[in-house]
């Protein structure tokens, strides 16, 4: 039998706990649920991880992880052909969207995983850096939106980016609970009118260079 690395072993476990805490919830999340779920013995959690506490905060970094990768692939594979900004900030929120739909399990385990860790002290400050890091990766997405475009944003690139993090957070809740595809599209058209209204187009520096 081939024996599973420490990587390997830590990867299967936290895969295991995403879809215990999105089935059950975190409090039954416990490592011998866990560990039932991934196939393992007991005695493989505790060659992995230390506690069930390091698990979670292992987790929750994994989980948003695959976040960051939500906009940039959208983004990128516009660079072909002249597009506007309602189109790339279109695509996306249709990118995001669509691994919403592939893996609902994670978005149900992120948003259980934010309401433990608010509630209890010792684990507080992961929300807070969970939410940190999906305003950069917004705020990345942004940016990288209005070079390609050729335009600027009339408010603050990372204002900008926690508006659309909020959108799609009730986006995303609102999908899992009713799971209609068409409210989510509509709910798509929406937030990219709202925030594309936030772009104006770049100032021309070639008239002012033609002129001098």
């Amino acid at each position: 039998m081939t024996r599973m690395s420490a990587v390997d072993r830590r990867t299967a476990l936290v895969h295991a706990a995403v879809r215990v805490v999105a089935r059950d919830g975190v409090s039954a999340a416990t490592t011998r649920a866990i560990v039932a779920e991934a196939g393992m013995s007991l005695a493989s959690f505790h060659y992995a991880f230390t506690s069930r506490d390091e698990l979670m905060v292992e987790l929750i970094n994994a989980v948003v992880d695959g976040e960051e990768s939500a906009f940039t692939p959208a983004l990128v594979s516009l660079g072909g052909a002249p597009k506007t900004l309602h189109d790339a900030v279109r695509a996306a929120l249709l990118d995001y969207f669509d691994g919403v739909r592939a893996d609902p399990d994670r978005e149900k385990a992120m948003f259980e995983l934010t309401q433990w860790a608010l509630r209890e002290p010792r684990f507080e400050g992961l929300a807070r850096r969970q939410y940190e890091r999906y305003f950069a990766v917004a705020e990345a997405a942004v940016v990288t939106a209005a070079e390609m475009t050729g335009c600027e944003w009339s408010r603050p690139t990372a204002e900008v980016a926690r508006m659309i993090v909020m959108l799609t957070d009730g986006l995303t809740i609102a999908w899992l609970v009713n799971r209609d595809d068409e409210a989510a599209s509509a709910a798509i058209d929406f937030a990219t009118s709202a925030i594309a209204q936030l772009a104006i187009p770049a100032r021309t520096r070639t008239k002012s260079r033609t002129r001098t």
